[in-house]
Parts: structure tokens; sequence; C-alpha cells
């Protein structure tokens, strides 16, 4: 799924200022299709709770307890500004049943890259349908280091629709959530997506 027909970049700044966030001004050189809020500036999990599935708010799912210490994957390069933008986002439904070990190389190798569980986050934010049941995506440019700093958890952050089961509950059915799913998994209704650029 490419982004479809994503507002300006002003529309956007002003939807996510009408949601209540405090952000600087919309830098006037900026270009792209998709307006990001750096996690420095609005960390993660205070973004998802602005998604909306109806009148279900978003969550992040209980055992995320660790989201903040996930950042950029090895070779993601996110710019270095509390607002960036990303070139035509994509949900990676043709990767779905695939699992992340697998398809991030491929990702590269179009030339596109990993996005971030941020960049997934404010896609949603101005385009909900982002997120549909059995069409959901993971968000494989977050990634977190483990402690000894040479490999990687192999948890991947992923946002789908909540069933409102289990530690999710029932008033959360039918909410967006953000959750996570092991890399080297594969799940017929995740797919997995990218970015075709950063500016």
């Amino acid at each position: 799924m490419a982004a479809p027909a994503l507002p300006a970049l002003p529309a956007q700044h002003r939807r996510l200022t009408d949601l209540g966030l405090d952000l600087p001004d919309l830098p006037a050189d900026l270009t792209g299709d998709l307006l990001v809020v750096h996690p420095r500036l609005v960390p993660v999990a205070a973004l998802v709770p602005l998604l909306r599935r109806g009148e279900r708010p978003g969550f992040v799912v209980t055992d995320l307890t660790d989201l903040a210490e996930f950042g950029p994957a090895p070779g993601v390069e996110v710019p270095d500004a509390d607002l960036y933008a990303v070139r035509s986002p994509e949900r990676g439904d043709g990767y779905a049943n695939l699992s992340p070990d697998e398809v991030d190389p491929k990702i590269r190798a179009r030339g596109r890259d990993l996005m971030t569980a941020s960049e997934g986050v404010c896609w949603a934010l101005q385009e909900p349908g982002a997120i549909e049941r059995n069409h959901c995506f993971m968000t494989t440019g977050s990634r977190r280091p483990k402690a000894s700093g040479r490999c990687l958890d192999a948890r991947v952050p992923a946002l789908w629709i909540s069933n409102g089961t289990g530690r999710d509950g029932r008033d959360r059915a039918d909410a967006p959530k953000l959750g996570w799913c092991w890399a080297g998994n594969r799940h017929t209704w995740l797919g997995i997506a990218s970015v075709g650029g950063r500016s």
C-alpha cells in the first residue's frame, strides 16, 4: 500500500497541532509526502494514544515497557531534526507471510529504507486507513540493541488492530495498537513497511 494522496505538509502539521502536540514551525524548505515527529521531541508512546479507529484510541501493549529503548535500526539514518519528512511510505502488503529477517535486505535492495515506529504512527495519524484489519504492518526500522551492543533484541515493533483478547481487554477491541513481533516470524496479516527516503 502506498500513501493515498496524503495532505500537503502544512495541513499535516496543522492536524498534529490540532491533536494537541506542541510542535515547532514547519521548515519552509521541507519536502516529502509524510511529516514525522522525531521521537526525541514526542516519544512514540505519547503519539500512539492519539490514533483512532472509530471511537477507540490507540495503545501500546503492556509488555512493551521498553519502547523508548528502540532506536533506528543499523543502517537507518533519521534526520537530526525535530520534524522531518519521508517519501512514498508503503505498508508492504506484498511482504506479508515473510519475516523481517527475510525481507529487510530485499527492501534495501530496492533502494528503499525500513520504516521506523515513529514514522508508522505518524502515517496512521494522517491516514487511519494505513492500519486495516488483516492488512497491518511491522516497522523494522526501529530496533533495540542488547546490553552488549553486539546484537539486536529479536523484537520488532508493529501496528495492528486489537481483538480485545488477553491482556488487551475487551474495551480495547478494534483499537489500533503498537505491539511487537519476532524478527524471524511470519504473519499472514502483517506487511513490512518502508519509505522511499527522508529529508
